[in-house]
């Protein structure tokens, strides 16, 4: 193939188009109601969804609303019309003051509601920190410091959100209780293994099966420093969230407009149609970022060697929510870098320069961890090049610092806020 970073990149620009709400918001929105519309929500494709709704909606009928998106995740748009929906932006992945204002407002927006209105609720990935409302037991510093502390522990998404839903006012199913008796109907993009609504952005419009058992156990796991009021608060179930068969939840609607699977399958079929043989190994997967790149490292090497299981030429799809266990943040280090870049690094170092193997791992966010960059490419000389500058993979991996060994290769993937988030998108071909 004569470009195959090209090739891969333009597999992740379908993947991130079948995400896009502007392209498919429309067939999932209801009927206006007799009354009012509010929309509110939160996540990174939440100022988009937004947008969407408003392209759609019957000019004539009522509409307003919040929803809060992650810092520099607006959408550029017309300043005509104006705008219906407001859009905030708060701190993403910890949670801040400007989250916790909005989450606050959003709150009193649906107090009034009649059975006559309708509440949209437009939730995707991000949300959880967006929608940043302590429990009145715990103080926004304390739940910034229990939230920076998980997300370096290795806790899995479905860990996290369960304990975020169990310190919020607003997860787990509180900002759909708060909504009633007006009709609720939330519009879901999917960034996590499942596709659970109960665990997108913790669930804020979902009853939520969880319970304080599971979160005060999640938090003794992991070792998370909790105030003495909320541990008790836990263990008597007084932090509980509302549950399956809550009258409140009766009647909901739930559509899941945008999934890993779905952006994965419209990347096979762009590669299909480029005269590539393509394979969506699992759209699910979880575990060590560095661990599962291993493991793809290991398949690619297969297929390159022995055409098994698949034939050569072919792209290996997948994606999923691995985790980074951030050693150096232990040792006062500082990191550098995310799930994909990890993913890449461990890669490259146990392809060990596999001849005619190219891989992009990339968020369909278009933000990998905390930097500027979507994700990384891994080419057959990725190694050698490497070598020649003096870096060591390594240690740059021991250290979590996969941005700082990409950047220097020039191999980053930098697209900026792609303004959507089905998670974790990787695609690794195998050329004859």
């Amino acid at each position: 193939m004569r470009d195959p970073k090209a090739f891969l990149e333009t597999l992740y620009y379908a993947a991130v188009r079948r995400a896009s709400p502007s392209v498919v918001m429309a067939p999932f929105l209801p009927e206006p109601p007799l009354g009012r519309t509010v929309v509110v929500g939160a996540g990174k494709a939440a100022g988009a969804m937004a947008q969407a709704i408003e392209q759609h909606w019957p000019a004539e009928a009522a509409l307003s609303g919040l929803v809060v998106t992650r810092y520099q995740h607006t959408p550029p748009r017309d300043p005509a019309p104006a705008p219906r929906i407001e859009i905030a932006e708060a701190g993403h992945p910890v949670p801040d003051g400007a989250g916790e204002r909005a989450a606050r407002r959003i709150l009193g927006m649906v107090s009034d509601l009649t059975p006559d209105d309708l509440v949209l609720c437009v939730i995707s990935g991000g949300g959880s920190s967006l929608l940043a409302l302590p429990a009145l037991e715990l103080s926004l510093h304390e739940k910034q410091r229990i939230t920076r502390e998980l997300l370096v522990c290795g806790a899995t998404i479905g860990e996290i959100n369960c304990v975020r839903k169990h310190l919020s006012a607003i997860k787990g199913g509180r900002l759909a209780a708060a909504c009633a008796p007006a009709r609720v109907a939330t519009l879901l993009i999917s960034d996590v293994p499942g596709d659970d609504p109960a665990v997108i952005a913790s669930g804020p419009t979902v009853p939520d099966p969880s319970t304080c058992t599971g979160a005060l156990e999640i938090l003794r796991r992991y070792a998370i420093a909790t105030p003495t009021r909320i541990v008790d608060a836990l263990a008597t179930g007084d932090l509980e969230t509302p549950k399956p068969g809550d009258a409140r939840f009766s009647g909901q609607q739930y559509y899941m407009i945008a999934t890993p699977r779905l952006s994965l399958e419209a990347a096979a079929e762009t590669a299909r149609a480029m005269g590539v043989a393509a394979h969506v190994l699992a759209d699910d997967m979880e575990g060590e970022s560095r661990e599962i790149g291993k493991a793809h490292a290991a398949l690619a090497r297969a297929v390159a060697r022995r055409g098994d299981p698949f034939a050569k030429p072919c792209v290996l799809l997948s994606g999923g929510e691995t985790t980074v266990t951030v050693k150096a943040a232990v040792e006062g280090a500082g990191c550098c870098g995310g799930r994909a870049g990890e993913f890449a690094l461990g890669s490259a170092i146990d392809l060990k320069g596999e001849p005619g193997v190219h891989l992009l791992a990339a968020d369909t966010d278009g933000i990998d961890g905390s930097e500027d960059n979507a994700g990384a490419h891994v080419a057959p000389d990725t190694l050698d090049r490497a070598r020649a500058l003096g870096l060591k993979p390594r240690e740059h991996l021991e250290r979590n610092d996969s941005y700082g060994f990409f950047s220097v290769l020039g191999d980053l993937l930098i697209t900026g806020p792609t303004y959507t988030n089905v998670n974790d998108f990787r695609a690794i071909l195998v050329t004859a």
